[in-house]
């Protein structure tokens, strides 16, 4: 399994708007083949948005990378970000 890990922080006054955004992003996305979850939670102590996905494999999530919606939603969450994104992929196995 692969997870993915990111948050960008986003302009003052601009947080509605990211959150909807994020959230049409989330919903195509576990649609996709290979998506085992895919969320975003909202930072209680800052204007963060934090995402959470689990993949089933290194090629499905290079797949959701290809995607065209995915790579405009990059760029469009980028341009309400206050800070650049940040992303961590991890290759994870579980554990119990």
């Amino acid at each position: 399994m692969v997870i993915v890990h990111g948050s960008v922080l986003i302009q003052e006054g601009k947080m509605e708007e990211a959150v909807q955004l994020s959230l049409e992003h989330v919903h195509r996305s576990r649609a996709e083949p290979g998506c085992i979850s895919h969320a975003v939670h909202r930072d209680c102590e800052n204007e963060r948005l934090v995402f959470f996905e689990e993949w089933e494999d290194q090629a499905s999530l290079q797949e959701h990378f290809k995607v065209p919606e995915s790579r405009t939603f990059v760029e469009r969450l980028t341009k309400l970000a206050s800070a650049p994104p940040e992303m961590a992929i991890y290759d994870a196995q579980r554990v119990s």
